[in-house]
């Protein structure tokens, strides 16, 4: 009897299984964190990427550069994610996920060649992970009971740490102990959309300044804007009628989300109500909370109890921009940075520097246990699933082995972009972390000698739950990579591929490596990278 012939996937579909398409996954991994690789630490470099419409950004963030690639790899999108899973969660550390998860995959690449199952490798990397997360726990300071003078000073060295890799590294203790007090001004509340960063461009860094329950343009009193729209339909009567009620509600600011035209401004004014409009949503929030009052969205029903206070209402001249001041609130719940700078690039960098800060002194306040920087949580780690490792018997001792010498690529990034000999100061790490009395544990890459030093006592510090996450979430990554033994492309309909086809017109030979053609990033890629590309595609 003929052997029947079944076909399950549409004529054109693209598949690929087997070692080689996981290899293939594997390698493409690999060349994303090679991307991010040299952002790591105080001496990481910068990424300027140029995109199709004229927009030039430069970030050593590894969740913007993840996000401005444009990745289209399908396994290489997986580091994307757990980059912006990083950024959202913790706000740092981004960069150290990418490159763990690549890290471990590089290590388990020789393995998947040698023929062993996908699954044990994932057993193992899954048990080395709850080890290190559980020695992590052991390994952290905790910065409770502390005063608050105390406290305010250890969070402004975990936010020194986080800056110093950023592009105002010059001036991270200025900006850490503005970040600190930003954060410690809005509570304990978990409402970091409380902090307004607004963005001044002239002067120079140190012209920023914080300011506690300020907002842009911000309102006491605030009302619908729609009212005002009615101004060019001539309903005269309502109109002033609707004034009259704010004048009457005692008001003497009122802001509106859209535009407050000529008539209300000037009516205002002749009563000596400041009125302000196109304000956002955000703002409105802000000012409402650290005035007391309530955003209304009719005048019919003010009253007292919804109008907010404060001591002072001023307007003050920053560079090119006008800024209203709320002084002396209530509540207080609120603070405003004001970011000076020169170029453009400069200032959104530096918003997204301080983001990175603000949250990890969020999340160091809220679990209040810090753990050492500079490599040197990651190499006590390492020595630690070394030494457990050889207490287990098999194969499950040469994977999770493997997994601990991947935990070593943060302190050799760390001196390999500082311009030290990598080699030199690992080696000089793992003798310091193999004392026996344990002492050495905090010991991780000095940046200013290129040597080793107690980070601890150096206050080279970063909150343990950043670390947990990174190594959670990169272990999680690299064990999705590794299941996947199949990879089905579905064919283009014929709209799809006119557009493609176009598209490839406009940007041939402008992209890297798994990546779309439309970006360029400063980095050099090698020419296997894009023999990778071709044969993905």
């Amino acid at each position: 009897m003929a052997a029947m012939l079944i076909i399950l996937l549409k004529e054109g579909t693209d598949t690929s299984q087997g070692k080689a398409q996981l290899v293939s996954n594997i390698n493409a991994c690999t060349v994303v964190a090679d991307v991010v690789r040299t952002t790591l630490g105080p001496r990481g470099m910068d990424k300027l990427i140029h995109d199709d419409k004229g927009n030039v950004t430069i970030s050593n963030d590894g969740a913007t550069i993840m996000k401005l690639l444009d990745i289209v790899h399908p396994a290489s999108k997986i580091l994307v994610d757990i980059a912006k899973s990083q950024d959202s969660e913790v706000g740092d550390g981004t960069t150290t996920v990418v490159l763990l998860a690549g890290e471990f995959l590089k290590e388990a690449k020789p393995f998947i060649e040698d023929g062993v199952h996908p699954q044990s490798l994932i057993r193992s990397y899954r048990t080395a992970s709850s080890l290190a997360i559980e020695k992590i726990k052991e390994l952290a300071v905790s910065i409770e009971g502390k005063s608050l003078h105390e406290k305010k000073d250890l969070l402004a060295k975990c936010a020194a740490t986080t800056l110093s890799s950023k592009l105002i590294g010059g001036e991270k203790e200025f900006f850490a102990s503005m970040v600190v007090d930003a954060v410690i001004a809005i509570g304990y509340e978990d409402r970091l959309n409380m902090i307004g960063i607004k963005k001044v461009p002239g002067g120079n860094m140190r012209d920023s300044f914080l300011l506690k329950s300020e907002k842009e343009n911000a309102e006491i009193r605030l009302s619908d804007p729609s009212q005002y729209q009615s101004i060019v339909d001539a309903e005269w009567n309502i109109i002033y009628d609707k004034l009259d009620k704010c004048v009457q509600s005692g008001a003497k600011v009122v802001l509106s989300r859209l535009a407050i035209g000529d008539l209300a401004t000037q009516y205002f004014a002749d009563r000596d109500i400041f009125c302000a409009g196109r304000v956002t949503e955000e703002d409105l929030q802000r000012v409402a909370a650290a005035t007391g009052g309530t955003v209304q969205t009719s005048v019919n029903n003010v009253i007292d109890g919804v109008l907010g206070t404060c001591e002072l209402f001023e307007e003050k001249q920053v560079g090119n921009e006008r800024f209203n001041i709320f002084s002396g609130c209530p509540s207080s719940l609120t603070a405003t940075i004001v970011l000076r700078g020169g170029a453009d690039q400069f200032i959104e960098e530096a918003e997204r520097s301080l983001h990175d800060a603000i949250m990890i002194v969020r999340r160091a306040l809220k679990n209040s246990t810090v753990v050492a920087g500079g490599g040197a949580i990651d190499m006590e780690i390492s020595r630690y699933l070394r030494q457990h490792a050889r207490t287990i018997a098999g194969k499950s001792q040469l994977f999770i082995n493997a997994y601990a010498k991947a935990l070593e690529v943060i302190p050799r990034q760390l001196c390999d972009n500082a311009g030290f000999d990598a080699t030199d100061v690992l080696n000089k790490l793992r003798q310091k972390h193999a004392l026996p009395s344990g002492e050495g544990a905090p010991y991780g890459v000095d940046i200013n000698t290129g040597g080793i030093a107690d980070s601890i006592a150096n206050f080279v510090w970063e909150p343990a739950v950043v670390k947990i996450n990174a190594i959670n979430a990169a272990t999680e990554a690299a064990c999705l990579v590794l299941s996947v033994d199949e990879t089905v492309q579905n064919p283009k309909s014929e709209s799809a591929q006119g557009e493609a086809a176009a598209s490839a017109m406009g940007g041939r030979g402008r992209g890297g490596a798994a990546f779309r053609g439309r970006g360029r990033v400063a980095h050099c890629i090698s020419a296997s990278c894009r023999l990778l590309k071709a044969a993905y595609f």
